[in-house]
């Protein structure tokens, strides 16, 4: 069976020049005699959910012995948690992510797992910030008068009662799973339930 070779480059911007960092993509696989790399170029927000992304649909297309290949971690993800979610599922599926700034080359090893453990680490204090950043929020708005809590009324679902938090997370660019796992709920509920209060997902810069 043929290799799949996926070359993956992410920009926020349109007028980002892409093509250094496909000279250098290109370069490693020649390196290696992995074969022909394909392209695939977002031009979207990393804070974008990964599975809701190109990105997304390219890790569900590969299987064992595949490579994707992209410039540096910060290209699959704007935060710690998703890059674990998507270099944790490419190791599940026996895939080799390779990100060239760090030369970090994800699969089997003991090194890949200790790197793994590490940024799993780096996660729960990337989690812990931002239930630092919500807590102080929240703290704010009650001094501010806004009333925090249930909203008046019997609610229609058991995250009406969390509004305030939710909102506060999202801003600090919580993704719907962590709100999901954090509040009991699986993660469909958390996105019907946002569109439906028509809430703002749009991070803080």
């Amino acid at each position: 069976m043929k290799i799949k070779v996926i070359g993956y480059l992410r920009v926020s911007t349109p007028d980002q020049d892409l093509e250094k960092n496909k000279a250098e993509i290109l370069a490693f696989a020649n390196e290696r005699r992995i074969g022909p790399v394909d392209w695939v170029e977002e031009k979207i927000s990393g804070t974008k959910d990964w599975r809701k992304r190109e990105l997304g649909q390219v890790v569900a297309s590969l299987g064992q012995g595949d490579w994707l290949i992209t410039p540096e971690f910060s290209r699959l993800a704007r935060s710690t948690l998703q890059i674990l979610e998507v270099l944790a599922e490419l190791k599940k599926k026996g895939v080799h992510a390779y990100v060239l700034k760090g030369a970090q080359h994800i699969n089997d090893s003991i090194e890949s797992k200790v790197f793994l453990t590490m940024m799993a680490l780096f996660s729960e204090i990337e989690r812990d910030l931002i239930a630092a950043r919500t807590k102080e929020a929240l703290m704010a708005r009650k001094a501010a008068g806004v009333t925090l809590g249930r909203p008046l009324g019997t609610g229609k679902s058991k995250l009406d009662q969390y509004r305030p938090e939710i909102e506060a997370l999202l801003k600090n660019g919580a993704t719907l799973k962590f709100i999901s796992l954090r509040f009991g709920v699986n993660e469909t509920t958390v996105s019907r339930w946002v569109k439906r209060n028509k809430i703002d997902r749009t991070p803080r810069p």
